[in-house]
This record gives C-alpha cells, sequence and structure tokens, in this order.
C-alpha cells in the first residue's frame, strides 16, 4: 500500500476500531475506577483520545486514552488536591505544559530509546496482559480491572490473583473464553473464512458470547453468567450525571495543582514516547510519527479531557497494538474507536452490559500473546548479550516494578553494555614476532574517548620490559585530552623505565570532534624529534 490517506483502508480501519473500541470500552471504565474518579471520565478520556488526539497526531496506528501507568498518580493527587474537580484543573495545566515541550522538540528524547529495550518493554506487556487476563477467562473478576501493576492495590500481587483465580472458576466464564479463543485463532488460520475478513474476530468472539450466555440464562443453567462483576458493567445516565464534574479554576492559586500538573505531564509525555516508537515498529508499514507533533496532540487532548471532565490520557500500547493486529492501517481506525465510545456508551448500554468480560479476556490474551511471542525472545537471543540481556532485564522489571521503572532499569543495563562495547573498541592489539624480536603494535579507534583510557592505560601498563611498542593513531580522528596526558607521561616515564623503543606513528596536530573544542598539545619523542598529539 503506497499511499496511507485517512481513507485508503476504510474496511479494514473501521473493523479495527470496533476491535479497539470492545477492549478501549471496560479499560476506559477500569482505569477510573482504579483511579477513584467517576467511571465516565474515563469514557470522556478515551473519546478524546480517540476522536481529537486521533485527529492532530501524524501517528497512523497510536490510540490514546486513558493510561494504567497514570492511575497511583490520579488516585493520590485527587485526595492530596481534595477533589476531582481541582484534579481536573492539574490535567488542563499538564496538557498546557506537553504542548511547551511539542515547541521545545522533547520529543527528540525518543530517539534515545535502544531496541532491545522498546523490544522488552512489548513483550512485558504482553506477559502482563496475559497474566492480569487469566483470572477473567477463569470467571474470577476481582476489582483490578484498572490495575496494571505487579502490586495490586488489593494488596496481593498478580501472582497472587492468579492462582486464586484456579479455586474460583466459574465453569461458563472459562467455556466461553476458550470458545472465543478458538474463534479468534481459526479467524486468523483457516483460508475458507478469508471472505469474512471484513468482520473482526473480536465482533464475532462478542456476538457468540452474548447469545451463548443468554441461552445458558433462558435454560436456567448453572452455566449462566448473571453477575454484574463478571459483565461489562456501564454506568447509567443517571449515574453519569451524578458523576459528571467540571474543573474549580479557583484552584489555579493552588501551588499543589501545579506540581500535580509538572508530574502528569512528564509521566504522561515519557509514557506516549515509549508507545510510539514501540507503535512505529510495530508498524508494518515502518513509518514513523513526529514525536513532537504527538506531543502537541496529546497536550491538546488533555486541555479539553480536564475541561470535560475527563482523566489524563496517553497513547497505550494495548490498544495501539490491538488496532494493528486487527487490521488497522490509518488514523481513521483510532478516530472510529472514540465515536463508537461516546456513541455506545450513552445509547445502548444494556446491550454493552452483556458482554461477559471472559470474551474480552480472550480477545485481550490473543493480543497479549502476539506481543510475547517466544519468536520475539529467540530473535534477540540470536543477537547476542547485549541485546538479549537488557531485553529480559526490562521484560523482569516491567513486569515486576511498572512500566516507567522497568524501562529505566532495562535503560540503565543498555547503557552499561554500550559503555562496555565502546571500551572494548577503542584500540586493536597486535603482537608480532621478528628475529630481532617481538613488535606489538597498538591501533587506536577512529575515536577514543575518556572511557577508554582505563582500557588503554591497562594495556601499556602490561607491556613487557626492553619490547617494541608503535601505537598507530593514523586513522584516529578524534582523542581526548586525558588519554592524550595518559600516552605522553608513558612515554616520558613508563616507557623510559621499562627500555621500551616506542613509537608514536600517524598522530596530528588536531585532533576535531564535531561541537568539540579545537586541542593542540605537543610531546616530543626521545630522540628530540617533535611529535603532534
Amino acid at each position: 500500500m503506497s499511499n496511507h490517506h485517512i481513507f485508503s483502508n476504510v474496511r479494514g480501519d473501521l473493523a479495527s476500531g470496533l476491535v479497539v473500541f470492545l477492549i478501549a470500552l471496560p479499560l476506559c471504565l477500569g482505569i477510573a475506577l482504579a483511579s477513584g474518579a467517576p467511571l465516565f471520565s474515563g469514557i470522556v478520556s478515551g473519546v478524546i483520545g480517540g476522536i481529537l488526539v486521533g485527529f492532530f497526531s501524524n501517528s497512523a496506528l497510536s490510540v490514546t486514552g486513558p493510561a494504567a501507568g497514570l492511575t497511583a498518580i490520579v488516585l493520590t493527587a485527587i485526595t492530596d488536591l481534595g477533589g476531582f474537580d481541582i484534579f481536573l484543573v492539574a490535567v488542563i495545566l499538564a496538557g498546557l505544559l506537553q504542548i511547551g515541550l511539542g515547541f521545545l522538540r522533547a520529543g527528540s528524547f525518543s530517539n534515545y530509546f535502544p531496541t532491545s529495550v522498546i523490544e522488552g518493554m512489548l513483550a512485558a506487556i504482553g506477559i502482563i496482559i496475559i497474566l492480569k487476563q487469566i483470572p477473567h477467562a477463569f470467571g474470577h473478576d476481582v476489582d483490578n480491572e484498572g490495575d496494571f501493576f505487579f502490586i495490586e492495590k488489593s494488596g496481593h500481587t498478580t501472582f497472587d490473583t492468579l492462582i486464586e483465580s484456579i479455586n474460583h472458576i466459574h465453569l461458563g466464564s472459562l467455556i466461553i473464553a476458550l470458545l472465543s479463543l478458538a474463534i479468534l485463532i481459526t479467524w486468523d488460520k483457516v483460508p475458507a473464512l478469508k471472505k469474512l475478513k471484513v468482520i473482526p474476530g473480536a465482533l464475532v468472539v462478542v456476538i457468540v458470547s452474548i447469545l451463548l450466555n443468554e441461552f445458558f440464562i433462558q435454560t436456567n443453567s448453572v452455566l449462566a453468567i448473571i453477575t454484574e462483576n463478571h459483565l461489562v458493567n456501564l454506568p447509567s445516565f443517571t449515574e453519569i450525571k451524578e458523576g459528571f464534574a467540571l474543573p474549580n479554576f479557583g484552584a489555579l492559586t493552588n501551588s499543589k495543582v501545579w506540581s500535580v500538573a509538572a508530574t502528569i505531564a512528564v509521566v504522561a509525555s515519557i509514557e506516549t514516547l515509549l508507545c510510539i516508537e514501540a507503535t512505529d515498529k510495530l508498524d508494518p508499514y515502518k513509518r514513523y510519527t513526529d514525536t513532537n507533533r504527538e506531543l502537541k496532540a496529546q497536550g491538546i487532548g488533555n486541555i479539553v479531557s480536564g475541561l470535560l471532565g475527563g482523566l489524563p490520557m496517553t497513547s497505550v500500547v494495548v490498544r495501539s497494538s490491538a488496532n494493528i493486529n486487527s487490521g488497522g492501517r490509518t488514523k481513521l481506525a483510532t478516530i472510529f474507536h472514540g465515536f463508537l465510545l461516546i456513541v455506545f456508551a450513552l445509547s445502548i448500554p444494556f446491550i454493552l452490559n452483556k458482554i461477559p468480560l471472559a470474551a474480552l479476556a480472550a480477545v485481550l490474551l490473543m493480543v497479549g500473546y502476539k506481543l510475547a511471542k517466544p519468536s520475539v525472545f529467540i530473535h534477540l537471543w540470536k543477537n547476542g548479550f547485549s541485546q538479549f540481556i537488557p531485553f529480559v532485564v526490562t521484560v523482569v522489571a516491567v513486569v515486576g516494578i511498572d512500566l516507567l521503572k522497568g524501562v529505566a532499569i532495562g535503560l540503565g543495563v543498555s547503557i552499561m553494555f554500550i559503555l562496555y562495547q565502546n571500551l572494548k573498541i577503542a584500540y586493536s592489539f597486535k603482537k608480532e614476532s621478528f628475529h630481532d624480536g617481538d613488535v606489538i603494535t597498538i591501533k587506536l579507534a577512529q575515536e577514543v574517548s575518556f572511557l577508554n583510557k582505563a582500557a588503554i592505560k591497562s594495556t601499556l601498563g602490561n607491556i613487557p620490559e626492553k619490547s617494541k611498542l608503535i601505537i598507530d593513531a593514523s586513522n584516529t580522528k578524534y582523542i581526548d585530552f586525558d588519554v592524550v596526558e595518559m600516552i605522553k607521561d608513558f612515554r616520558n616515564v613508563k616507557a623510559v623505565d621499562k627500555e621500551i623503543d616506542l613509537t608514536l606513528k600517524g598522530f596530528k596536530e588536531v585532533y576535531n570532534l564535531e561541537n568539540t573544542e579545537f586541542k593542540h598539545v605537543k610531546i616530543k619523542d626521545s630522540k628530540e624529534e617533535e611529535i603532534k598529539i
């Protein structure tokens, strides 16, 4: 597909938007619940994230909405500020700050995320989705819908809930989950169903699950799913009106509001940049998103969300990857999902409230599997330890702690490997044997920084007495001042003491690295002939 304008893939995008809507609906409600905010605030955020951010962003595939990663911040802020209406002012200010970050070109920060860390983040999110959705597939729908962390708000860990769910299996939910998985797998694999690809498998799953559960109910089967906690639970219009809030601009003079706004702006921006980088990596057409424009779009979204009583938002990996897996290829999918959220949530909640959570769990289990497939781990393993270890560390840290801290840890490990590789390539070492003795050649790399000083110093210190040594800088464009001084000290003291026959080859007068000051350093060799370093 050479043309990617918004109407170039209408059927696929509308079908994908429907799937994203089905996934986003319970997540919007669950995140609002976990954040201690009115339920409808999650829907408001999802609608604005889909329609408004979808329109202003130039990301073809990213889906924006309320994010699980912000729940702890939102929950604490609402309590500390003394009301949701005051918190909304912080959301508006956070949006203004994000627009400022966009104009400051802070989006370029995403270019510094290593591939191994992004891959690890995606795989970790896939694993988290699987771990979080298995209890729902079993019918153990505890109050953790918006909880995306290993330590849940109940105080239990994800594994506690997982083990606990085995003792609380609802057979009807399990049957629906297994049947839903079978439909989704078949929908992707069976060639005979290709003509039906315009109908997303997730929609078939939802329809079949509703019909099957209605059959269980009508036949008074013990398999019937009838309690609200096992079904999608949209608020009624009366509940929506009662929970609706608008910002209290009298709080603008409250310093705490500004502090919360700065926290939301920074965390939401980092999560968005991570998601954009990950989504671009998943994009089958390998398009690149203007991250500075994305920050501005997110800022506009948060301003409008705060004005209309919504939660703060970010670009979200779960919904974005579901969009890609369901055939979404342009912005039409995310915009359409936003329209569906507002239309269906207000007009036919009684139908949506019949959807078993087990069916949606099956859809998310497939999304999680595609993010954390074994082939991903095998691919990183084949790329060597310098890629595989940061990848695995990121996976473990994100699953065990949370997204931002996990990525920070993975980034730290990746930087350690970069420094290690940098130390290794500072020079090459060659020893040749001749009739009059051995000749050792140390050939310096194209760039030698202060990070290479320790390795070069150690090597020079181990040169045996009365050796012939050549330090070759013929291909070197830059040597750090500290390294130059160390070579001077070695030549003037150590080489003389150990009677080493030292030759300095190819050293230039000026070593210039772009955006670095010129350095002129001169030394003389043992024959009083001037050598310039």
